[in-house]
C-alpha cells in the first residue's frame, strides 16, 4: 500500500504536474435549493474574475497617456496572458451606436416618456430648433433629420450615465478631483485561480508598472482584479503552510530527540507522518479531483495529532518489560490505540457535516492522514522497534515522574469550592460571549489591494457582484417587463441617494410592449399632422411633403429589438453578464436576468432594497454576503448540536470499555471547552463557526489523553504521562502556529485549539484512575 501511495503521488506531482487549488469560492457553501440563484451568482462572479482593471493616473492628461502607453507596450508582448482593449476610435464609436439607429423611435428614457405626455407642442418645436441652430445644443448623433427632437441623443446620453468612463483620444478616460486617468480594462486569458498563471501574470504587471514609472515618475497606478487577490492568498497560504508544517515538524524532532536521544524514533515518526500525508493526498485527489491550498495549510496541523500513535507506542515500549515482545506489547495497547483513532476521526468528521466543500475536504484529508499514520504504527512499528531499541533520557524520566505529584480530584470540600469558582468565572465569561457570523469578518486581503479595489469601485461606479436582483419569467419578454416594473421602484431610492443607479438589460433593450408604446407615443405626440412636426415645418419654411417625408424617416419599420439581437452586438459586451437567458432544466420561469446596483455603499439601506422586490412576481433580492453569513450562523448552531452529539457518541463508545469511569475521560475536554469559550467571552472575541469546529478537535485530543492515562494501571507509571506531554506540546506547536495565521478562519481555529489543548493538558491528570 505504501508503494502504491508513493507511486500515485509521484504520478500526480511529476507526471500530471498538479498544483493545489487556490479558488476561495470553492470554500463557500453550495446552494442546492435554487439552481437559478446559484447560476446567477456564478454568472456575476465569472464575469468579474477574468477582468483586471488598471487605472493609470497623472495630473496632466498627456502624462497619463504617456504612462499608459508604456504600460500597454509591456503587456502587448504577452498577448497569451492578457488582452488589451482595442483603440476607441471615432469609427469604433460610430459602429458601436449604428445598430441602434434603426430602432430610434422605440428607445426612450423615462424622462422622455413623461415629457411626451405632458410637455406642450411649443416645447418640442423649440427643442428641435435648438438642435438645428444652436452650437451648444449638445452632441448630435448623425444628421439632424434623423433625430430633430433629440430623443435618440438623450437616450444615448442616459446610457452613458451608467458609467463615468468616456472615450478620449482613442482611449478610455475617467477623471476624479482634477486628476486624469487612462482606464485599461484587461481580459485575463488564463484561469485567475491557477497558481501557474499567477506566477506569470503578476511579474508581467510589475514590469509594466515599472515601465510606466520610468516614463512618468509621478504616475499613479491603481489595479484591481480577482487574480491579484488570488495570488496574494496563494502566497500567504504557501508561506503559512511552510511555517506551520516545518515548525510542527521541527518541534516534534526536537522533542523526540530530547526524549530518546536517538535518530531512530525521529525517523519512525517521520515515516508514519509521511505515509499519512501520502495517503491523505492521494485519496483526497481521487475523491474531489483537486485539493485546495487551505486544505494543505490545515493539514499541516495534522502533524500535531498523527504523531500521537507513534509516540504512544514508543513511550510504552520504553517502559515495558524487555521480555515483552513488541507484537505482544501491541496486543496490550490495541484497545487504547483503536479508541484514540475512533475518537479523533469522530472529531474530524464533524467538519464533514458542514456545507462547505473546503471544510469537507479538510475533514477527509485529516481523517485519512490519521488513519494511514495509525496503520503505519500498527503494521510496521512492532517489527522496527525491538525491546532494547529505545533508551530514555533523564529529562523524560523527570517529567514522567511528575504525574504522582499532580493533584487527583476527589469528592470533597476543596473540589466543591473549585467547582463553584469555575462555574462562576466560566458563567460570567459565557454571558459576555457574543457571536459574529458576518462573512466579511473572515477576510483579510492586503491593505494595499483592498484600498485599490475600493478606489477602482468608486472611480468607475461599478456595481457589486454580491448584491443584486434576480428577475425570472416564462419568456424573455416577461423578464424585461418585470425589470421595467422593478426599475420604477428603484428610481425613488436613487433620489434618496441610497444607490447611484442600476444596470439592467432593459435599459438597452426595452420590452416589446414598451417599444410599441414608445413608437406610438412618438407618432401620436410628435409626428401627427397637427403636432410639433407640422409646427416645426412651418417655422423653417417647409411644406406638407417635407413633413410626410420626415414622418416616414422617423418612424422606421424595423422589427423590435430583442435580447438575442442585442447580445450579438459589440455594444453588449459590458452588459452580457446581466442576461442569464433560458436556464435549462427549469420549469415555470426558465428565463432569468440580473439587475445590478451601482453606488451601494451604505449597508444600512439593504432592508429597503430587499423591500423594493416584495410583492413583485418573479423578482428576488439576492444578498450573497447576507446569505453566506446566515449559513455560517445556522451551521454554527448546527455544529454546536453535532458537538453535543459527538460527546454522547464517544461517551457511549468509552462506556463499553470503561463502564462507570467513562466520565473521567470525558470531563477534561468538556471543562477545557467551556473554559475556552469563557476566555473568548472575557477577551471580547465573538464566537464563530470555526471556534466550534475547533472544539470538535479539542474533544478528540482530550479523549486521547484521557485514554492514554486511564490505560495505565499504576499512577506511578511515568510513560503514559510522558506520552500525553509529548503529544500536547506537539499539538500546541501545530495549532499554536495556526493561531498566527493571517487567514481569520485559521486564526480563530488555531487560537481555540491553542487554549483548549493547553487546558486539557493541565486538567486531564486530575481525572486519572483512582488507585486501589
Amino acid at each position: 500500500m505504501a508503494v502504491l501511495l508513493l507511486a500515485h503521488n509521484a504520478y500526480l506531482w511529476f507526471g500530471q504536474k498538479i498544483v493545489p487549488d487556490s479558488d476561495i469560492l470553492a470554500l463557500l457553501p453550495v446552494e442546492e435549493r435554487d439552481p437559478v440563484l446559484q447560476q446567477s451568482f456564478s454568472h456575476m462572479v465569472d464575469s468579474a474574475q477574468q477582468r483586471v482593471i488598471v487605472l493609470v493616473g497623472a495630473d496632466d492628461w498627456t502624462q497619463a497617456k504617456r504612462a499608459a502607453d508604456a504600460y500597454s507596450a509591456v503587456l502587448a508582448q504577452r498577448g497569451d496572458l492578457l488582452q488589451l482593449p482595442p483603440p476607441m476610435t471615432e469609427q469604433a464609436q460610430n459602429d458601436w451606436l449604428a445598430p441602434f439607429q434603426q430602432h430610434r423611435p422605440a428607445l426612450l428614457t423615462p424622462a422622455q416618456q413623461d415629457a411626451l405626455q405632458h410637455q406642450p407642442k411649443q416645447y418640442w418645436v423649440d427643442t428641435a430648433l435648438g438642435q438645428l441652430y444652436s452650437p451648444f445644443a449638445g452632441p448630435k448623433l448623425g444628421a439632424w433629420q434623423d433625430d430633430p427632437f433629440g430623443l435618440f441623443s438623450g437616450w444615448v446620453q442616459a446610457r452613458a450615465q451608467e458609467t463615468p468612463v468616456r472615450p478620449r483620444d482613442e482611449r478610455l478616460f475617467v477623471e476624479n478631483n482634477g486628476r486624469q486617468y487612462v482606464l485599461l480594462p484587461l481580459t485575463l486569458k488564463v484561469p485567475a485561480f491557477s497558481m501557474t498563471a499567477q506566477r506569470s501574470v503578476l511579474p508581467l504587471l510589475e514590469r509594466a508598472a515599472q515601465a510606466a514609472r520610468q516614463a512618468v515618475p509621478q504616475v499613479e497606478l491603481v489595479s484591481a482584479g480577482v487574480v491579484l487577490h488570488a495570488a496574494a492568498a496563494s502566497t500567504q497560504a504557501s508561506g503559512e503552510m511552510s511555517t506551520i508544517g516545518l515548525g510542527s515538524l521541527a518541534g516534534i524532532v526536537l522533542l523526540v530527540w530530547l526524549t530518546f536521544r536517538s535518530v531512530k524514533p525521529i525517523l519512525l515518526i517521520a515515516l508514519s507522518l509521511g505515509i499519512g500525508c501520502l495517503g491523505a493526498w492521494s485519496l483526497c485527489w481521487l475523491v474531489f479531483g483537486r485539493v485546495h491550498l487551505l486544505t494543505l495549510v490545515f493539514g499541516a496541523s495534522l502533524i500535531g495529532v498523527a504523531q500521537d500513535y507513534g509516540i504512544y507506542f514508543m513511550c510504552s515500549r520504553l517502559g515495558a518489560d524487555r521480555a515483552l515482545s513488541s507484537a505482544q506489547l501491541l496486543r496490550r495497547l490495541w484497545p487504547g490505540l483503536l479508541l484514540t483513532l475512533a475518537a479523533a476521526v469522530i472529531g474530524y468528521m464533524g467538519l464533514a457535516l458542514t456545507p462547505f466543500p473546503g471544510l469537507r475536504q479538510m475533514a477527509l484529508f485529516s481523517a485519512l492522514g490519521l488513519l494511514f499514520a495509525w496503520l503505519t504504527v500498527i503494521c510496521w512499528f512492532p517489527f522496527l522497534l525491538q525491546p532494547d531499541s529505545l533508551h530514555g533520557t533523564r529529562a523524560a524520566e523527570r517529567y514522567g515522574a511528575s504525574l504522582v505529584r499532580w493533584p487527583l480530584l476527589h469528592w470533597n470540600r476543596t473540589t466543591l469550592v473549585l467547582a463553584l469558582l469555575f462555574v462562576a468565572l466560566a458563567g460570567f465569561g459565557l454571558a459576555r460571549l457574543g457571536v459574529n457570523d458576518d462573512i466579511r469578518s473572515l477576510q483579510s486581503p492586503p491593505k494595499a489591494l483592498l484600498a485599490d479595489q475600493i478606489k477602482v469601485g468608486k472611480l468607475l461606479d461599478a456595481p457589486t457582484p454580491v448584491q443584486f436582483y434576480l428577475v425570472r419569467g416564462a419568456s424573455a419578454e416577461i423578464v424585461l417587463q418585470r425589470e421595467e416594473a422593478l426599475k420604477q421602484r428603484l428610481d425613488p431610492l436613487i433620489a434618496k441617494h441610497l444607490i447611484s443607479g442600476y444596470q439592467a438589460l432593459s435599459n438597452w433593450v426595452p420590452s416589446q410592449q414598451a417599444q410599441a408604446a414608445n413608437r406610438a407615443a412618438v407618432g401620436h405626440n410628435l409626428l401627427a399632422d397637427d403636432g410639433p412636426l407640422g409646427l416645426l415645418a412651418q417655422r423653417i419654411g417647409e411644406d406638407s411633403d417635407w413633413s410626410a417625408t420626415m414622418r416616414k424617416r422617423l418612424l422606421t419599420s424595423a422589427a423590435p429589438l430583442t435580447p438575442a439581437d442585442f447580445l450579438q452586438l459589440p455594444a453588449s459586451e459590458p452588459w452580457r453578464h446581466l442576461w442569464l437567458g433560458q436556464v435549462t432544466g427549469i420549469d415555470g420561469n426558465p428565463y432569468a436576468s440580473i439587475v445590478a446596483l451601482r453606488g451601494l455603499n451604505d449597508y444600512a439601506g439593504l432592508p429597503q432594497l430587499k423591500q423594493a422586490a416584495q410583492g413583485m412576481d418573479g423578482v428576488q433580492w439576492v444578498d450573497k454576503v447576507g446569505e453566506i453569513s446566515s449559513v455560517l450562523g445556522r451551521y454554527r448552531l448546527y455544529m454546536g448540536w453535532v458537538l453535543l452529539g459527538a460527546y454522547a457518541a464517544i461517551f457511549a463508545l468509552l462506556s463499553i470499555r470503561y463502564r462507570a469511569a467513562a466520565w473521567r475521560i470525558m470531563a477534561p475536554p468538556l471543562l477545557a471547552s467551556m473554559a475556552t469559550l469563557a476566555l473568548l467571552g472575557w477577551t471580547g472575541q465573538p464566537l464563530q463557526l470555526f471556534h466550534v469546529l475547533a472544539l470538535m478537535l479539542i474533544l478528540g485530543l482530550g479523549v486521547d489523553y484521557g485514554i492514554f492515562l486511564y490505560e495505565q494501571i499504576d499512577r506511578r507509571d511515568r510513560f503514559a504521562w510522558l506520552t500525553v506531554g509529548l503529544s500536547a506540546i506537539n499539538a500546541l506547536l501545530s495549532f499554536g502556529l495556526l493561531s498566527l495565521s493571517k487567514t481569520p478562519p485559521l486564526h480563530a481555529f488555531g487560537l481555540t485549539m491553542l487554549i483548549g489543548t493547553a487546558l486539557v493538558w493541565l486538567i486531564v491528570p486530575c481525572f486519572g484512575r483512582e488507585q486501589q
